[in-house]
C-alpha cells in the first residue's frame, strides 16, 4: 500500500510509532520498560537504527565506512555490495534481536522483522548517487544500494497488531527490483506512521532536540509549526537533518505531531508525549489537541 494513501482522514489516537536511534547513551533497558508502559495502553509500532554499530562492526571486518554528500547537503552511507552485507548482518540480525529480547523479558510480545519480511518495507532503489565535492563541483558516485521508502504492508502490520505483538522494525527494505536496499530508518518511520495514520512520531536519539547551538542544551527549539521548516532545515546540522526531512514528510503525509526528544532519559517516551522535546506540529493544531 502506498504509505500516503494509507493514511487516514483523521488521525488515530491507538496508534503511536516510533523510532529508536543507534547513538550511544540510549538507555535500553529504561526505553524497553517505558515501551511496555505504552503498550498496555496502546497500539505501537517500533524502529530502530544501528548506525554506530555499523560503523564498528565494519572498521573490524577491515571494510570501514564510507560516506558521501548530496548535492542537497544531506549526508548519507554509501553501500556497495559488502556494506549492504554487513549492514543486513547489524541491522536485521544483532542490533534487532537486542531489542526483541530486552522487550520479550519484560513480557512484551515483541516480533522482530526487517523492511523485507513479507515485503514490509518497498520502494524505488537509487543506484547511481548525485554527490558533491567542495562547493562548485559534483560526482556521480556508481553501485550504491540505497533508497527509501515508498509502500507499507499495513495488512501485515494490523494482522501483528491485532494479535497483540509488537512490531520491532529495521531495514534493509526491499528495492523494486527485489532485493535488498538501505533506506534510512528515521524516513521509514515517517512513512508507517503515515500509512497506520498514527497520529504521532517519535524520534528517540542522543541529543534532546533541535537546537540552535548543538553544544548549548538551553537552545532547544521547544515548538515549530509546518511554516517554520525551512528555518529548522537551516539550523539542522548532521543527521538532525535527515529527521527534520522526516519530520517534514510525515506532517505532509498527516501526522498531528512529531517529537524529536532524548532518549537517555528515565521515562524518554512519555517524556515524548509530554512534549519534551521539539515538537514539530502541523499548522492549525494546538498543543491543547494534542
Amino acid at each position: 500500500m502506498n504509505a500516503q494513501a494509507g493514511a487516514r482522514a483523521r488521525a488515530d489516537e491507538s496508534v503511536l510509532v516510533v523510532k529508536i536511534g543507534g547513538g550511544i547513551g540510549i538507555d535500553r533497558e529504561a526505553v524497553c520498560a517505558d515501551l511496555a508502559r505504552q503498550w498496555d495502553v496502546r497500539c505501537l509500532v517500533v524502529l530502530h537504527g544501528a548506525a554506530q554499530e555499523l560503523d564498528r562492526v565494519s572498521a573490524a571486518l577491515g571494510h570501514p565506512p564510507q560516506r558521501v554528500t548530496s548535492v542537497s547537503g544531506i549526508e548519507s552511507r554509501f553501500t556497495d555490495d559488502a556494506t549492504m552485507s554487513i549492514f543486513n548482518m547489524v541491522y536485521a540480525g544483532s542490533a534487532k534481536v537486542r531489542w526483541v529480547e530486552s522487550l520479550q523479558r519484560i513480557g512484551v510480545a515483541a516480533l522482530g522483522l526487517s523492511g523485507v519480511d513479507g515485503g514490509l518495507l518497498r520502494g524505488p532503489e537509487k543506484t547511481v548517487l548525485r554527490s558533491r565535492l567542495g562547493e562548485d563541483r559534483q560526482q556521480l558516485v556508481r553501485g550504491d544500494r540505497s533508497g527509501r521508502v515508498t509502500q507499507v504492508n499495513v495488512p501485515l502490520l494490523r494482522l501483528l497488531l491485532e494479535a497483540h505483538y509488537l512490531p520491532v522494525i529495521s531495514p534493509p527494505a526491499l528495492s523494486e527490483a527485489g532485493r535488498a536496499m538501505n533506506v534510512d530508518a528515521d524516513r521509514a518511520a515517517a512513512q508507517v506512521a503515515i500509512a497506520l495514520g498514527a497520529a504521532t512520531l517519535v524520534f528517540l536519539s542522543d541529543v534532546p532536540g533541535l537546537m540552535l547551538d548543538p553544544d548549548r542544551p538551553e537552545t532547544l527549539l521547544t515548538d515549530v509549526r509546518r511554516h517554520q521548516l525551512p528555518r529548522a532545515m537551516e539550523v539542522a546540522r548532521g543527521r538532525m537533518r535527515t529527521k527534520v526531512i522526516a519530520a517534514a514528510e510525515g506532517l505532509q503525509g498527516g501526522v498531528r505531531r512529531v517529537v524529536l526528544a532524548d532518549g537517555r532519559t528515565s521515562s524518554p517516551v512519555a517524556a515524548a508525549l509530554s512534549g519534551r522535546g521539539t515538537v514539530f506540529r502541523r499548522n492549525g493544531v494546538s498543543r491543547a489537541a494534542e
